[in-house]
């Protein structure tokens, strides 16, 4: 198969731990031709199709901490989206205007013949933090609002609370307020920015200490182990990112029950792999723009995550 990832710089990628690196790896393996490109790159002219300055990848078959020559790219060539087999929008977060355009034009992409991976329409559909508003029977005591005053009656009532704002990615701009309401009017003044934007209220869950898991899930179906990612010192956050510990575990029961909720409803939907975070047995957030998190569950369980998503994308993906 002719694959394109559109993805942030090429030369950003932490190929240790990249998840967009692993499926790569794992697709030139088996004999598929990469090509990559970034988002601002795309472009539609009346009369033509969606297209992009497209770049053939080969891998050097280099990777790991510091390492930057793990690619060779040909010269940027303009080409249409619909002349892949699929294309795979590996964008990092946050989900902003630019972001959202270059979703319009993916899915104008779409009705041209291109097969996108996932949805355009359902990463528009699925806000990373509010769609977990669908499935409340999962998730903990959770407000939705741009009110100062709505932050402080929830904060009243749970006592222990985390606050954070809808479009971060790796655990900007979490902020945890106990029950002595320190710094509470400072906080929500700094994330809604005086009732201009929405944020997140949620009850803080002690099980934090035990990590927040990104289970993921492909074509429906639950990886059988997730990262738990396990806060260090005194920290509440456990992204990695934010110096999170991860590690592997099988999934719980409480896990699979989530999973099986909410994955096949969402692939039905255009969505091949989500991430879905847990903390205890509450839902806390679904990912849908770039899910990671495969090649540490690989690394510490041998269960092959790149290997099963191509299997997918090979299932759902015509060849030319």
């Amino acid at each position: 198969m002719k694959l394109l990832f559109i993805v942030d710089p090429l030369d950003s990628f932490k190929t240790a731990k990249d998840s967009t690196f692993a499926m790569m790896r794992e697709a030139a393996r088996r004999g598929h031709t990469l090509h990559a490109c970034e988002p601002q790159s795309m472009r539609w002219v009346r009369g033509g199709q969606v297209s992009a300055q497209v770049q053939v990848l080969t891998l050097t078959g280099r990777s790991g901490a510091g390492v930057k020559d793990w690619y060779e790219a040909s010269a940027p060539a303009l080409t249409a989206l619909a002349d892949f087999d699929a294309v795979l929008m590996r964008k990092d977060p946050p989900f902003d205007s630019e972001y959202f355009y270059a979703t319009h034009l993916l899915e104008r992409a779409e009705a041209e013949g291109a097969r996108v991976f996932n949805s355009p329409r359902a990463l528009r559909d699925h806000p990373e933090k509010l769609a977990i508003l669908e499935f409340p029977e999962f998730i903990a005591p959770t407000m939705v609002t741009r009110s100062a005053d709505d932050v402080r009656a929830f904060h009243a009532e749970q006592g222990d609370i985390i606050l954070k704002p809808l479009d971060g990615m790796g655990g900007m701009g979490i902020f945890r307020v106990r029950a002595d309401g320190l710094n509470l009017g400072a906080i929500v003044e700094s994330l809604n920015r005086d009732g201009a934007e929405t944020i997140m209220v949620q009850r803080y869950l002690p099980e934090i200490v035990d990590g927040d898991k990104r289970v993921l899930v492909i074509a429906g179906e639950p990886v059988p182990h997730c990262l738990a990612r396990i806060p260090q010192g005194s920290e509440v956050r456990g992204n990695l990112a934010a110096g999170g510990k991860g590690v592997a575990r099988p999934l719980t029961e409480r896990d699979r029950e989530i999973a099986a909720a909410i994955g096949p409803k969402l692939a039905a939907r255009g969505l091949l792999l989500i991430g879905l975070d847990v903390i205890g047995s509450h839902l806390t957030e679904i990912n849908v723009t770039s899910p990671t998190c495969f090649q540490e569950i690989t690394d510490q369980t041998g269960f092959d995550v790149a290997a099963r998503f191509i299997d997918a994308l090979e299932a759902q993906a015509p060849r030319h």
